[in-house]
């Protein structure tokens, strides 16, 4: 493929992956908004300066935007009970849905997602998961791993591949937990590893490099419910996964973040790889966009949310609109300069190699 066309084909590919990821997150919004009676001015993809727009019969207006990085629902006086149809004149539980909304949607299409990548026809590559090296003082070398060992099986969980290892072991850091191992005579042993949080560079969680040999491929497909029962488990695994994520930052793991920049380039990776991998990788954007958009930072929905719980707890008391509006436009500021930032990081990583 020549670097036009790929060029393209990656632009093309974090195009659809946003705007799934983004109008499911504002439909949320906007049924719950309409369901509770509150007025929906516009419903916009991308962020202005505005390309186009047409008016719908409920008064609202759909527009298409220039900045391709996200999308917006302006729901009429979300500070203003006076306005007709307001959002601030609901009752809090009201309007903590509308503004949870999008996040809980968030949070439930992986589960769609991932279950139609489990429905699909789908390849898995399968083999002996062998021991390449194992660090000094690290918990493998502890638990008596050796070079030369196989892997059989992580905290009671099956090994098709390396990857698999690799997925288990971030899902149990910090954890103490069994593995299973088959020396070089064939004898089976139980061993218990514990997971690092922050390992020293090169090491890895538990200490190991290993290698899948001996690979066969393939193709698989759960039926309906089996696909269903997968799509649920592999949510709840991605949550485990970005919670340890932030963990890991916690206790000293180095960052590693990405803007748009990075996230398009990771997308035209993934595209490439098929249908299924996007799938999946859509799923875990919608995943982390859930749980970020829903922290009590100002200008996301969580600090709007936090607000109004405040409001609640003051018996209906509010906070001045002047100065909430005030915060939340700081707090946008900030999160602009930050997204700033890390593209301008991920364009010198992208150049620079």
């Amino acid at each position: 493929m020549s670097s036009v066309l790929s060029f393209l084909f990656t632009i093309a590919a974090f195009a659809l992956v946003l705007a799934i990821v983004t109008l499911s997150h504002e439909a949320g919004h906007f049924f719950s908004a309409r369901i509770f009676g509150v007025k929906v001015n516009e419903f916009g993809l991308g962020y202005p300066p505005r390309l186009f727009a047409k008016k719908g019969k409920s008064g609202t207006e759909y527009s298409v935007n220039l900045l391709p990085l996200g999308g917006f629902v302006k729901l009429a006086g979300e500070e203003d009970p006076t306005a007709p149809g307001a959002l601030a004149s609901k009752s809090h539980a009201k309007r903590i849905t509308v503004l949870a909304a999008g996040a809980i949607v968030n949070a439930l299409l992986p589960i769609i997602l991932f279950t139609v990548v489990f429905a699909l026809p789908h390849q898995i590559a399968t083999g002996k998961i062998e021991v390449l090296a194992v660090a000094a003082g690290s918990p493998a070398e502890v638990a008596g791993v050796q070079v030369g060992d196989t892997i059989l099986s992580f905290n009671g969980r099956q090994l098709a591949n390396n990857a698999e290892l690799g997925r288990y072991i971030f899902l149990d850091l910090g954890e103490t937990v069994p593995m299973q191992i088959q020396k070089a005579d064939g004898t089976v042993v139980n061993v218990t590893v514990n997971p690092r949080w922050n390992p020293p560079a090169g090491q890895g969680a538990v200490g190991i490099e290993t290698q899948t040999t001996d690979v066969v491929v393939t193709k698989v497909h759960d039926g309906f419910f089996t696909a269903i029962s997968s799509g649920f488990r592999e949510t709840g695994e991605t949550m485990v996964l970005f919670k340890n994520s932030i963990l890991s930052l916690i206790f000293g793991a180095p960052a590693q973040f990405a803007g748009p920049v990075g996230i398009a380039q990771m997308t035209g990776e993934v595209a490439r790889a098929g249908f299924g991998p996007l799938l999946e990788f859509t799923a875990f954007l919608s995943l982390n966009l859930a749980i970020l958009n829903i922290l009590p930072v100002p200008a996301l929905d969580g600090g709007r949310i936090a607000f109004v719980v405040v409001e609640w707890a003051r018996r209906g008391k509010r906070i001045d609109p002047q100065t909430e509006g005030k915060i939340h436009f700081i707090g946008f500021v900030l999160l602009i300069g930050l997204i700033l930032l890390v593209t301008f990081q991920d364009i010198v990583r992208i150049v620079g190699g």
